[in-house]
């Protein structure tokens, strides 16, 4: 009789992915839109819902330093059902926050279901402690899902265990934003609304799933005082190449928040209203799914950091190609503009280098980390992304006032082309950051290569 062959993952493993992969559903069929919904639904311009938006995904990226380093001590199990909880309240909230104030009066809607009213009022802020409610139950899981890989792995199958986990992300990131475009044309204006309560749902689902099926053998760090918690603080912040990888890493994510703080608008405005931003960004993980793993095994040999910065010197390029959208003249695909054509392969291109980079920071970080601390240290790797939301979306706002502004606030089409017909500056911006970022990922390798083969020789 064959013995069946036993999975290289625990149960533990796998469940981990899976709730990651609703969680990744649900907040990417919101993020997706979320300045829309702030601009179209409740009234906000640009810069604000650039910044609201860049405020809320910059606070779910710090939080993990701090929801990681709770986590290892109450355990990850209690810490999402905590999060999937919150999670759940906050996409139900989002769905009801609209129809709430418009059955106050605070709200009408028209015959198009377009917006009609709340522009001045104040009651539209309601909205802070509703993403605050999301951002927190947000940060638990980005420092929980990815430590409790971690944990689950051994350093002979992390890479594998990494590749997986982010291909299930990028499977629900696709799922995710594929929903949106097909509701946006049934609802117009109106699916802003109702697809926070697909959501809901998606992350009601986790939080039963944790429930009923997460065990994990391994509790290292369960129950440490604060002062061993203030230690492991400590120790993260002093460390100053993680620190400095960090901050060069935040250059490719100021790129990539692109896909949701430019992108849908920049779209719109120049292709037209039958665009969908969704469609065209789902590029992105559909490129990741079916690369990954493959990108992965190529690089099983190199350092994490080798794989990384080819990764970086990708996305300048992806940026131009962006830019190039609105530099073409003749429409190069029938039936398809040259601002979604280009927009597509810079996106492609930019998922390229997510899969040589993402995958291998996560490892990189997991392999810092001491027994215990695993949470403390993978909610620190997303640091990057808090820096890069705040800068990425406020930067954002600024250059599509600038270059690409609303055409609401023109009283003629003319008006409002002279006023874009430079629109494609926007990526230009970006395009150097991107570069500027993959340089010094290239002079911080060769100055650490350097300092430990010095070190090595002391021994």
């Amino acid at each position: 009789m064959t013995k069946v062959k036993k999975s290289k993952f625990s149960q533990a493993f796998w469940v981990s992915n899976v709730v990651e992969l609703l969680e990744r559903m649900a907040y990417y069929a919101v993020f997706i839109v979320l300045t829309l919904y702030l601009s179209n639904i409740l009234g906000f311009n640009d810069i604000e819902a650039s910044a609201i938006s860049g405020l809320f995904s910059g606070g779910l990226y710090l939080l993990p330093l701090f929801t990681g380093a709770y986590a290892d001590k109450i355990g990850y199990r209690k810490s999402m059902i905590i999060a999937f909880f919150l999670l759940t309240l906050g996409y139900f909230s989002l769905g009801v926050l609209p129809t709430l104030l418009e059955s106050i009066g605070l709200v009408t809607y028209g015959q198009t279901t377009q917006f009609n009213g709340l522009i001045e009022s104040s009651e539209r802020w309601l909205i802070v402690p509703v993403l605050f409610c999301l951002m927190v139950g947000g940060s638990f899981i980005k420092s929980i899902i990815s430590a409790s890989v971690a944990r689950e792995t051994t350093t002979a199958n992390r890479a594998k265990g990494y590749s997986i986990f982010y291909m299930m992300v990028n499977i629900g990131a696709f799922t995710g934003k594929t929903i949106i475009d097909p509701l946006r044309s049934v609802m117009g204006d109106e699916a802003y609304i109702f697809i926070n309560y697909f959501s809901g749902i998606m992350t009601l689902a986790a939080l039963i799933a944790v429930i009923v099926l997460y065990r994990s053998a391994h509790t290292a760090g369960e129950g440490k005082s604060m002062k061993e918690i203030g230690q492991g603080f400590l120790r993260i912040m002093t460390n100053w190449r993680l620190l400095i990888l960090i901050l060069i890493v935040t250059g490719f994510w100021m790129v990539q928040q692109q896909l949701y703080a430019t992108m849908p608008k920049y779209v719109i405005r120049l292709a037209g209203a039958d665009a969908r931003p969704g469609w065209i960004a789902n590029v992105n993980p559909l490129i990741v799914v079916f690369c990954v793993s493959f990108v992965t095994r190529l690089m099983a040999k190199r350092s994490a950091i080798t794989s990384i910065n080819i990764g970086m010197f990708l996305i300048p390029i992806s940026a131009l190609l962006m830019a190039c959208g609105n530099l073409l003249g003749s429409q190069i695909i029938p039936g398809i503009t040259n601002i979604t054509l280009m927009m597509v392969l810079g996106i492609a291109v930019q998922a390229l280098a997510e899969c040589f980079i993402s995958p291998r920071y996560l490892e990189y970080f997991s392999l810092q980390a001491p027994k215990g601390e695993e949470g403390m240290y993978l909610g620190f790797s997303h640091l990057h992304s808090f820096l890069s939301s705040i800068f990425g979306f406020g930067l954002a706002g600024v250059l599509l006032t600038k270059y690409c502004p609303d055409p609401a606030l023109f009283e003629t089409t003319e008006a409002w082309e002279a006023a874009s017909v430079n629109a494609h500056y926007i990526w230009y911006y970006f395009a150097a950051i991107g570069l500027i970022a993959a340089l010094a990922l290239l002079i911080f390798s060769k100055f650490t290569k350097k300092l430990d083969k010095r070190e090595e020789a002391k021994l």
